[in-house]
């Protein structure tokens, strides 16, 4: 079943600055943009780029004063939503090249700081199983609290405060993957069951793909719950929130207002 996005957002810019959006809908195999329109008041100011892993664009804008953007979209989502229960992990002399990088630490993600726990939590268990344990832990022990983390907030934050928004949730199930030596990376996104509706963030996992002998690819998994892969809308994918935000300033930037609503249509 299609889905439709609409999304709107304004910012302020006392001089001229630098910045960097994100929230289209990403042009993927996995989903097909059926529509799309987006208005942004930037006159010439603005250039496209690729985004990371080429999934989704980047809008370079330079401007002043207050700025808008609306997003308007239609989007079917064409994923498989296979069972993560019993899908192997690679080692990492096993894997390609891309997700090499997601074993490693980044800004919000300190895996390393976690692999201790995680062997004493999750040992016993690998693969889609050990991702599986990790989701079912975060949602026995977390709580969803708006406002309770910044922009600051680390997983190890997090985890010590056992509470967050999606982008901690995420963060958190991320880092114990790493801990578990399972690439995983963090998508942002749009999806319908998103209470209250806003950009989400949920996390993906490479595991091995058994319908390609010796091959892997990266499931979606939602430790908040709230997203399921097959009405997930992919904005684009990084290391941690700090490379797919919807809004980066390079300078002070007042933001203003922001409605998002995403809502499963019938087929036209």
């Amino acid at each position: 079943m299609p889905i439709s996005i609409t999304a709107a957002f304004d910012f302020t810019l006392d001089n001229p600055t630098d910045l960097i959006l994100q929230f289209e809908a990403a042009a993927i195999p996995e989903q097909t943009i059926l529509s799309t329109r987006t208005t942004l008041s930037c006159g010439e100011d603005c250039v496209r780029v690729p985004a990371h892993e080429a999934i989704g664009e980047r809008v370079l804008v330079h401007a002043q004063g207050r700025f808008d953007v609306r997003y308007e979209a239609l989007v079917e989502v064409n994923r498989l939503a296979p069972d993560l229960a019993g899908l192997a992990q690679l080692s990492p002399h096993e894997l390609p090249g891309d997700p090499l990088e997601y074993l490693l630490d980044s800004t919000y993600c300190p895996a390393d700081r976690l692999q201790s726990f995680a062997e004493d939590e999750f040992g016993g268990t690998t693969g889609g199983d050990r991702v599986l344990a990790i989701h079912d832990w975060i949602a026995r022990h977390f709580t969803y609290e708006a406002g309770s983390s910044n922009s600051t907030t680390t997983a190890l934050d997090s985890f010590v405060e056992r509470r967050g928004i999606c982008r901690d949730y995420a963060h958190v199930l991320i880092s114990l993957a790493r801990a578990s030596t399972i690439p995983a990376r963090y998508v942002s996104c749009f999806s319908p069951g998103v209470t209250p509706q806003d950009f989400h963030a949920l996390a993906e996992v490479f595991l091995a793909d058994d319908t390609i002998e010796g091959g892997g690819a990266w499931y979606i998994v939602d430790a908040t719950g709230m997203a399921k892969p097959q009405d997930t809308v992919k904005i684009g994918v990084g290391r941690d929130a700090a490379d797919v935000s919807f809004l980066t300033s390079f300078g002070p930037s007042h933001f203003g207002d922001k409605t998002v609503a995403v809502r499963e249509v019938s087929a036209r």
